[in-house]
Parts: C-alpha cells; sequence; structure tokens
C-alpha cells in the first residue's frame, strides 16, 4: 500500500491503507560494513541481546533521541554541491566506468560515505535498514570482470539499493520493516533480484519502508518502521516522503545510490516517487515476477524502478524483466509472453508527444490545491508538444473501488502471507537468534528507529504469530499505531469464499473492463493524465497520515502500469503527474513521459531543508495585520 494509512469510508487513494571517488569514503563507510548498530539503554524486546555483527545496518552509533517540540531541523549538507555522483545517470556513471575515470569499488565507497554522511547523521533520513557488507567485494569481483570480458550491458557495476521487503539470498535480512523477521534469511534471491545481479548490479543495501508496505493499521505514518524509525523527505525534513517504498524513494532522490527498487500494491511506487520528484513505474502485474516478495496480495503486487530519470527508469525495467521469461513460481508473469521487454530505452523518443491522444481524468482523481496549478501547467505543456489533449476523460468508476479492493487485498494478504512465512527458512542468523533493530527504550527510541538487538524466535511463520508477536512486543512495535488490519484479515476465510470471489469480479470489472478500457476505448486515448497526488504532508505520528489525494487506484486495482514523473515544486515540494495505460503499455507510458521530461526538465535535487519554503508573510503575517498585531 502506499502513503495514507488505510480505508474508511471513501478514504484516499494511499488511504489504503579509477579507485575511490572520494579521498577517505572508505575510511568513512567502514563502520556500515558487516556491523549491527549498537541499542542504548534497556532492551526494547524480552529477551534481546547485543548482536554479533552479522549484517550490517546503516549506523554503528546509539539510536538518536527524539527531537524536542519546536527543536529546530539541522540544514542539509552544503557539501552537496562537492559530491562527484550528486544527480548522476546511470549512462553517466557507466561511461565513467568505460573511460576509467571510475571503478565500481570507487562508486560503492562513495554511495556508502553519502550515506554515512545523511541518513544516521546530518539530515537523519532514515532511508536504509542496512547495507550490504559484501558489497565491495561484489563491486572488484565485477571490476575484474570487466577488465577480462567487457561489461554485461548498462547495470554493471551500478550500486542500486533494494526495498527491504525483496529477499536477498546473502548476508542481509529480508523483513518488511518489522522486528518480527529480523534476521531471516531467504533461501534464494527473489526474481527481481537475481535479474538485476545477472545484470551486473551491485546490491547496496535494503530500504527503510512503511512496516509491512503500509498494511498493518489505519492510521500508520508512511515511512515509519520498528527497524528504521521514521523515513524523512529530503526536500523538507518534516514532510513525508509517503510509502510505502519510502526509503528507496528518499535513497534515489537524495543520490544514495543509482537508482533503487520499490514494490507497489496501490500507490506504494508512485506515491513517494511523487513526493519525492522521482520517476517511478508500476508495471502491469506479470510483468516483473513476485517470487521472494514479503506480499500483500497477488492481484496487485508488483516491484518497479524508482530513479531520477525516465531513462533510468527504463534501464532498471528492462534489467528485472530479463529475457522476459515467465517465472514457474509466479502463474501471472506467464501472461508477459511476448509483451516484455529486455531493453525498454528503445522507447525514449523526445518527440514522443506529439500526436499522442492523452485524457484528462479529474472526477476522483483530480483534487483542487496547491499542486493543481502545476498539473493544469504539465497538461498544457503535453498541448504544447504536440499531444491531443481529451479533457475531461474521466474514468467513471473510479469512486467505487475502495470497498472491494479492501476486501479482495484482506483476504489476499492472510492467503499470501502465510504462504510466504511458512517457507521462509531461518537460516543461521534466525536459528540463533535474529538479527534485528529494535530501539532500546521502548516507544521513546521507536521515533528514531533502534539499532541493533537480536529477536529469539524469530521469524515468525504466520500471520496469526505475526499478531502475537507484534502484541508481545508491543512497545518495540506498536508505539504509535495498531495492527486493526492484521487483526481483520487474520478473521478472513480462504480464498474459496464467495465473498472474495465477488470482490475479486468486482474489482476486475470496475477497474478494467468498465474503468480504464473503456475510458481508452471511448475517447481513442494512448494514455490517462491525472495528478499522481497532492504535495506532501507533515509526518504526524500522533495521528498517522493526511490526506492529499492521488490517482495510483484504478492502474493499481486493474493490475495495469503507470508511470509518474516529476511536474514542478510548490513551496519547494515536489508535485508528480502521471500517465496510466492499458496492460502492458510500458513502452509508450514511457515514450510520452521521456518527452514531457526533455521538454520540462522539471527534476531538481533536495537540498535537506528543515521545512517548507513558505513566504515569511504567510508564516508570521504581514505588518499592521491582526495576526501581527500587538
Amino acid at each position: 500500500m502506499d502513503g495514507e494509512s488505510a480505508v474508511g469510508p471513501r478514504t484516499s487513494r494511499r488511504a489504503f491503507l579509477g579507485g575511490s571517488l572520494l579521498g577517505g569514503a572508505l575510511a568513512v563507510a567502514a563502520p556500515l560494513l558487516g556491523e549491527v548498530g549498537k541499542g542504548t539503554g534497556q532492551d526494547a524486546v524480552p529477551g534481546a541481546r547485543e548482536p554479533a555483527g552479522a549484517a550490517g545496518t546503516t549506523d554503528g552509533g546509539p539510536a538518536p533521541r527524539p527531537r524536542p517540540a519546536g527543536a529546530t531541523l539541522p540544514a542539509g549538507p552544503a557539501a552537496d554541491n562537492a559530491f562527484e555522483l550528486a544527480e548522476a545517470t546511470i549512462a553517466e556513471l557507466q561511461a565513467g566506468l568505460a573511460a576509467g575515470r571510475h571503478t565500481s569499488r570507487g562508486l560503492v565507497e562513495a554511495y556508502l560515505a553519502r550515506i554515512a554522511a545523511l541518513d544516521r547523521r546530518g539530515p537523519e533520513l532514515r532511508a536504509l535498514l542496512e547495507v550490504n557488507p559484501e558489497a565491495l567485494a561484489i563491486a572488484d569481483a565485477l571490476d575484474a570482470e570487466r577488465r577480462a570480458k567487457g561489461a554485461r550491458g548498462p547495470l554493471h557495476g551500478i550500486p542500486i539499493l533494494l526495498k527491504d521487503n525483496i529477499a536477498t539470498h546473502d548476508r542481509m535480512s529480508t523483513t518488511a520493516g518489522s522486528l518480527a523477521l529480523a534476521g531471516s534469511a531467504p533461501a534464494r534471491d527473489a526474481w527481481v533480484a537475481r535479474r538485476l545481479r545477472e545484470a551486473g548490479a551491485v546490491l547496496l543495501g535494503k530500504a527503510n519502508l512503511s512496516e509491512w508496505a503500509n498494511f498493518r493499521s489505519t492510521r500508520s505514518s508512511s515511512g515509519w518502521s520498528a527497524r528504521g524509525g521514521q523515513c524523512r523527505n529530503p526536500y523538507a525534513l518534516d514532510r513525508s516522503p509517503s510509502g510505502s517504498s519510502s526509503g528507496s524513494a528518499v535513497a534515489a532522490a537524495a543520490s544514495l545510490c543509482a537508482a533503487a527498487v520499490g514494490t507497489e500494491t496501490d500507490g506504494s511506487i508512485v506515491s513517494p516517487a511523487g513526493h519525492c520528484g522521482l520517476v517511478g513505474i508500476k508495471p502491469t502485474v506479470g510483468l516483473l515476477s513476485r517470487s521472494g516478495i514479503v506480499p500483500i496480495a497477488h492481484s496487485q503486487d508488483t516491484a518497479g524502478p524508482l530513479a531520477r530519470t525516465v531513462a533510468d527508469a527504463a534501464i532498471l525495467l528492462g534489467a528485472m524483466v530479463g529475457g522476459g521469461s515467465a517465472d514457474p513460481d509466479d502463474p501471472a508473469t506467464g501472461a508477459a509472453t511476448g509483451r516484455a521487454f529486455a531493453d525498454y530505452t528503445s522507447f525514449l523518443r523526445a518527440d514522443g508527444l506529439k500526436g499522442a491522444r492523452l485524457g484528462v481524468a479529474r472526477k476522483h482523481l483530480f483534487e483542487p490545491g496547491a499542486a493543481a496549478p502545476l498539473i493544469e501547467e504539465a497538461i498544457a505543456e503535453m498541448r504544447r508538444q504536440g499531444a491531443v489533449i481529451v479533457d475531461r476523460a474521466d474514468i467513471a468508476t473510479a469512486g467505487q473501488l475502495d470497498a472491494p479492493e479492501l476486501e479482495v487485498l484482506l483476504y489476499e494478504f492472510k492467503h499470501d502471507l502465510d504462504a510466504y512465512l511458512g517457507a521462509l527458512t531461518s537460516g543461521a542468523a534466525g536459528a540463533a537468534g535474529a538479527v534485528g533493530t529494535a530501539g532500546a527504550g521502548g516507544a521513546a527510541s521507536a521515533a528514531g528507529g533502534g539499532d541493533g538487538e537480536r529477536l529469539a524466535g524469530a521469524p515468525v511463520r504466520s500471520l496469526a504469530e505475526l499478531i502475537a508477536f507484534n502484541e508481545r512486543h508491543r512497545a518495540a512495535e506498536m508505539p504509535f499505531f495498531g495492527q486493526e488490519l492484521l487483526v481483520r484479515s487474520q478473521a478472513k476465510g480462504t480464498l474459496a469464499d464467495p465473498a472474495y470471489r465477488q470482490a475479486l469480479a468486482r474489482c476486475r470489472q470496475l477497474a478494467r473492463r468498465r474503468g480504464i478500457d473503456a475510458t481508452l476505448a471511448r475517447h481513442r486515448l494512448d494514455a490517462i493524465v491525472a495528478p499522481t497526488g497532492g504535495t506532501p504532508w507533515l509526518i504526524d505520528l500522533v495521528n498517522g497520515d493526511a490526506s492529499s489525494g492521488g490517482s495510483s487506484t484504478p492502474a493499481a486495482v486493474a493490475g495495469y502500469p503507470s508511470l509518474t514523473l516529476p511536474a514542478g515544486q510548490v513551496f519547494g515540494l515536489p508535485v508528480g503527474i502521471s500517465f496510466i495505460g492499458a496492460a502492458w503499455s510500458e513502452p509508450t507510458l514511457i515514450r510520452l513521459a521521456y518527452a514531457f521530461e526533455q521538454a520540462t526538465r522539471h527534476r531538481r535535487p533536495p537540498r535537506f531543508l528543515p521545512t517548507a519554503e513558505l513566504p515569511a508573510a504567510a508564516v508570521s503575517g504581514a505588518p499592521g495585520s491582526p495576526a501581527s498585531a500587538g
């Protein structure tokens, strides 16, 4: 799920719910490799003990103390201008590697130094849960392979981050941000992780996320997990990055990696991409295998790229597709045969908007607010670039999807998570007591995210065991919000229940035949255009996420692709615009988005400001006004 908490009556969309590049970089980053940070104070979880240091987390120091109310957040480092890899594209990095100006080891060292400076220090982004302790060794091997045989492709030697619900069979954990899975050792890589390794990518680490991909509570805070604490938006540190692929988006936006991989059930790629000034692609369900990804619902789950440019997102998508062969462990991939591409960069056309028919979906998806003028200007720019704009082209059923979608997710979460957890092997770490990051001192330290305790008995093996675990460790797992959605899911029956079958059929009818398909056909459209969402809301651990609208649900429920990219900024806060298409229309969406990107160049790097850039008079009141009168 994405950004906001899950469901109520007409809840918001996201409411569902050559050597080292930097002198001394390795010395700065060394504490990140192969060492779990130590907690402070008493154990947050009964039976916890200090780790032996098997899997790396992002900090070797104590958990930060909660900030006093009104405390000033640190401004971002001016050294951003000096960071050689800031905003570097994959093509630029690859050119440097080919010319011998860079090495893969040097890239890894530079990004690790960047992580050390920004993630648990400075602005304290909390985008990562752990870095790969084998990253430098992998980079060395890829450098040697390049010298001996040449590059495998555009991702050879490029550091990529994975969301922490994507399994890796290495020294990293795969936990969905939960202490209940801390230290779990999957028996094999997820399909997408394996494809990235085969493409030559360096899996740099695991990114923080909304715990359980934000399918836990109706009043969660996007980007918060018990393992990682609250992830922050790099454009305004008091604002939400949205979610659930929060850390992946923040890391990519802040140049902590070349690009990142997220997952989406409804909004969890496109919403954080919109909030963090990124390109995000939510593919057609089945284009990428979901095997090895901690699930919510097989009807809607998918992985997808988060990147700073459309070209980088296209490169990453092609690598994860691989050869386009079906995965026997994910039947949905069978439908992708003949429809998938190993290289999506051939669809990058600067004139891609010329002659395209685009429909503007307003009802239920286009909400008034500070971002609205930017969306109107984006639509006008598309027209100037030669697109035929059909305004309006509403998705008639967009307001009818919430209730049946939630019913499907509640049923499928129980079924799919029980299957995933039941197949886990504890591994050495799990058998000995899983490595976690429980915040010492209970609820207080959970706000900042703890660093480094062991939890005996992990991982859990079923949804019922997960619920019981959270209750036993309530101080660490539920200091701010509960697990209502887990409890509601556990109460559901099997996928043979008529209620589930009826809800699934209604979802497919409303989102596909009577929804996106009908809108595209009626207006003879290449794609539908809508705001990705509103501006990022303030982080609120007391009340949870605030609604700012969004357009993710029709494509999410249909299982169809959507692509978001920057449309500008309001008060220094990013705003995204989305292209939504028919099944398997990723090439069209990439073509349209690339043309818009090249015409507008709206992407701006973050400056790690403490808050939004609001006019001083608007905050304090104009001289002589009633608000400022003495």
